[in-house]
């Protein structure tokens, strides 16, 4: 399986191609040098020692001694004759292979070397003009041995290559990585420290540009939040003077009346949803909230609008916003209620050393799954609760999702076992998670599905 990180892939593929390419080079050089010269000098001390032996044959018996001096001082070479032959076989090496082929070959007789007493040398056993001559090398001086040292050389320059690729490899994964990070501060509405405009030259351009639309992101929430803070609060005024003038009238329909006193209801509503929902686009800082007694006040709050099954839990010490969080449970609960068919809610913590999770459970018809996202788009409401008598807003899972997003938290839509809908509000630990600011926010509202 491929690593999920550019480091580690990079790191993969270079290291991959390190020992392809190495023992390439290896074999090469083990085919075209070292064979060839361990051949060669095999085959030149074969000759060495076939030449000695016959020398000595030809020589007289009195100054054999001499020759044999002259062959261990000059040659490190022992050479003499023998009655028997040794019995135990040569320990087996390459060298030692070639060396017994070539003497074979030089003295058309089978040769096999042979261990003496002393581990250090090895022997060959010919027999030349009916004597049995026994000669022994030193392993140690005659054996070829590769250029160890060349051979560590280029081992090290190679690893110092993949060494310097890899840490390369690592600053640019580092960069793309707080890119990433920055990317999605931007995404929860808050700008983000400005990325380091360092480095070569692409990196220094890709910087740049991301720091300008950073900026310019900040810009167009900022015009928007004002915006929409601005058209809601200015539409209350003449909702309450249309109000003030509808009571004063005499004479008219009561059943008319009543019916425009519920649109202005629906609209001041509505106006409240576009004020809460320009808030929830601004993160204010973190505080310590005991999750298990906002959850308690939360269901206590919303008893008043059906049953709520909340089991007490031990005490859940949290970072986090508690006007933030209180909105989306409430938003949660309040969901949940509407479309529980009035059945139990079950409100439940669960608090991890690592994440702590609300999940808020009714037995409802649930939202499909090919609508879950879209019913975090404002206005947004499924077919069953198009009526207004009966749905919300169409802002409270909306406003819900950007309070969520802004604080790196996570809501979850999720099928219950049994039937109806699973709501889950994860909440990482607040050194994994971004940290912000939010502001108060008003009432939990409820949201259609």
């Amino acid at each position: 399986m491929l690593p999920r990180t550019l480091f580690g892939r990079n790191a993969l593929a270079l290291l991959a191609a390190f020992l392809v390419s190495q023992g390439l080079a290896l074999a090469v050089v083990w085919k075209t040098v070292v064979i060839p010269l361990a051949e060669s000098s095999a085959d030149e001390l074969a000759a060495r020692m076939v030449l000695a032996a016959q020398t000595w044959v030809e020589l007289p018996p009195q100054t054999r001694a001499d020759f044999e001096l002259e062959l261990s001082l000059r040659h490190g070479l022992e050479l003499g004759a023998v009655q028997s032959r040794l019995t135990q076989a040569a320990p087996p090496s390459p060298f030692g292979r070639m060396l017994g082929e070539r003497l074979s070959q030089r003295s058309n007789q089978a040769i096999q070397l042979k261990r003496g007493p002393d581990p250090a040398w090895t022997w060959a056993e010919l027999r030349i003009g009916g004597h049995l001559l026994r000669m022994g090398v030193l392993r140690e001086r005659y054996e070829f041995r590769p250029p160890l040292a060349a051979l560590a050389a280029l081992l090290l320059g190679a690893l110092l290559t993949v060494l310097l690729a890899l840490f390369l490899a690592r600053q640019t994964s580092r960069r793309l990585r707080g890119m990433a990070e920055s990317a999605l501060t931007v995404g929860q509405g808050r700008l983000p420290p400005r990325l380091p405009e360092t480095g070569a030259q692409e990196l220094r351009q890709l910087s740049a540009a991301f720091n300008r639309m950073a900026g310019e992101v900040q810009s167009l929430l900022e015009n928007r939040t004002v915006l929409l803070s601005g058209i809601s609060h200015d539409l209350r005024t003449p909702l309450t003077r249309m109000r003030l003038a509808l009571s004063m009238l005499e004479g008219a329909d009561p059943a008319l009346v009543a019916r425009l006193e519920r649109d202005m209801d629906e609209m001041n509503r509505l106006v409240g949803d576009m004020l809460a929902f320009a808030r929830a686009l601004k993160v204010e800082s973190l505080q310590d909230v005991d999750l298990a007694a906002l959850c308690a006040r939360l269901a206590e709050q919303n008893r008043a609008l059906g049953e709520i099954d909340w089991q007490s839990s031990p005490p859940c010490p949290w970072q986090a916003n508690e006007a933030a969080l209180g909105r989306i449970v409430g938003n949660l609960l309040g969901n949940a209620l509407r479309y529980g068919e009035g059945k139990a809610v079950e409100l439940a913590l669960d608090c991890g050393p690592q994440q702590a999770r609300i999940s808020v459970s009714d037995r409802g018809p649930g939202i499909p799954a090919e609508a879950r996202e879209a019913v975090f788009r404002p206005f947004f409401r499924l077919e069953s609760s198009r009526n207004r008598d009966d749905g919300g807003s169409g802002l409270g899972l909306a406003i819900a999702r950007q309070l969520a997003d802004a604080y790196g938290w996570e809501i979850r839509l999720l099928d219950r076992h049994g039937g109806g809908l699973r709501a889950e509000l994860v909440l990482p630990h607040p050194a994994e998670s971004s940290s912000g600011r939010s502001p108060p926010l008003p009432e939990s509202d409820s949201a259609p599905r």
